[in-house]
């Protein structure tokens, strides 16, 4: 009994730092402030502001969805790089530019930026827009949740509109 025990508590100490950089170990403990709720009128402000079909995307549908990409990223304001970079203020950032993450050289050197189009072809399958990539993420084939995970990108990582 006793070494079930230990193993189980083994386990769980190599599994809670799993996917964490060195220098998040390094970081304060106090977890980012909880996102304010957006309003459904700010929600369809920042709809509004994606391209089609992600305009019309369904945000909880895309939240459902992104619970397999919270594994590897954070979307809060302030959060914390896990095995991906956050992705808070993704949508109009340069590729490889976030401060504290070790991204992939290629990566780095992409040159473009994220917005919606460019992230339905990397959510689609990472590998054959950069083969060289470190995102383990095989993708997502349906193009209605990766359009619902885009709309809810938009809504969770950026400040919400007055």
């Amino acid at each position: 009994m006793k070494i079930s025990v230990l193993a189980i508590t083994a386990a769980t100490l190599v599994l809670a730092g799993c996917g964490q950089n060195s220098s998040q170990s390094d970081q304060a403990a106090a977890p980012p402030a909880p996102p304010a709720q957006a309003t459904p009128d700010q929600v369809k402000t920042l709809l509004a502001a994606l391209p089609a079909p992600y305009s019309t995307g369904d945000v909880v549908n895309g939240k459902a969805k992104f619970t397999q990409c919270a594994a590897c990223h954070t979307t809060v304001q302030g959060g914390p790089n896990l095995t991906g970079p956050n992705l808070y203020g993704i949508l109009g950032r340069k590729a490889g530019s976030l401060d504290g993450f070790a991204y992939s050289d290629a990566l780095k050197a992409a040159g473009w930026t994220w917005d919606a189009p460019r992230i339905d072809a990397w959510i689609t399958n990472p590998h054959a827009v950069l083969a060289s990539t470190k995102m383990s993420f095989v993708g997502m084939k349906d193009p209605k949740d990766r359009a619902d995970v885009i709309a809810y990108l938009a809504v969770a990582t950026n400040p919400l509109p007055k």
